[in-house]
């Protein structure tokens, strides 16, 4: 009797270690599940990508940066910002130094992530301010510098989106971005599977009133800071951080 108990201690054990999603999902967070990175979009050059000069796809976080030290930029952050089609075309809105290059995607009769609704809209106007919003409640100004579209929203108002449910078996890996309350932007893409609702809860643990889903399973991070070799993986938009070559 004693050996069937020890074996089922040894069992539920290796699951629990084995299963980050399980940890997460009992309150126990890990810091380390996470990668992630906070930007003032205030005091930081902060920008949206997707088609070079000649209306070229970037594909690559590599065909960016080098692209920006010809630039004079070294590409700090970069972090894949948006779901895509084949042609690397945007799924929805986006808007480049004010432009707007492809159009708001207002379906909700379709399959896939995007479609989960409400999917929002991340945008950054040209005070330096980072918004994160239902995509319903998005109306173009001429105050916006870029903006991204996808989907599912997170958090809304605080709250996890109600059509992300508890205890899913939708595992992949997940990168998405949250509006901190001092109006600082948190990044972050799990370094395991985890599933909507466990991803959802962690930008609200982080205090994110409002928090959007970028992207899985293609999901990618860049920081120059760190020692890992710069991914190689295909990417539509891409959210970067640059600074000045001196």
């Amino acid at each position: 009797m004693h050996k069937v108990a020890f074996s089922a201690f040894l069992f539920l054990f290796s699951y629990l270690v084995a299963s980050p999603a399980v940890i997460y999902a009992a309150g126990l967070e890990v810091p380390s599940r996470f990668i992630s990175h906070i930007v003032d979009p205030s005091k930081k050059q902060l920008a949206f990508y997707w088609r070079d000069k000649e209306k070229k796809p970037y594909r690559s976080f590599k065909n960016l940066k080098s692209i920006l030290e010809k630039q004079n930029k070294k590409l700090v952050f970069a972090m894949n910002g948006g779901i895509y089609q084949e042609d690397y075309t945007p799924l929805g809105l986006f808007i480049e130094k004010g432009v707007v290059k492809h159009r708001l995607n207002s379906r909700q009769d379709a399959y896939g992530n995007f479609y989960i609704q409400p999917n929002g809209v991340f945008y950054i106007d040209k005070a330096g301010r980072g918004f994160i919003i239902p995509a319903d409640k998005f109306k173009h100004n001429a105050s916006i510098e870029y903006a991204t579209q996808s989907g599912p929203m997170l958090s809304i108002e605080g709250k996890i989106n109600p059509k992300l449910r508890k205890g899913s078996t939708n595992f992949r890996i997940r990168n998405g971005v949250g509006l901190l309350p001092d109006g600082r932007l948190l990044f972050a893409i799990s370094k395991g599977f985890i599933n909507f609702y466990d991803f959802a809860d962690y930008f609200k643990r982080k205090g994110c009133l409002n928090s959007l889903y970028l992207d899985g399973t293609v999901s990618q991070i860049y920081l120059a800071s760190s020692k890992r070799r710069i991914p190689a993986g295909s990417v539509g938009i891409i959210l970067a951080e640059t600074q000045g070559i001196k």
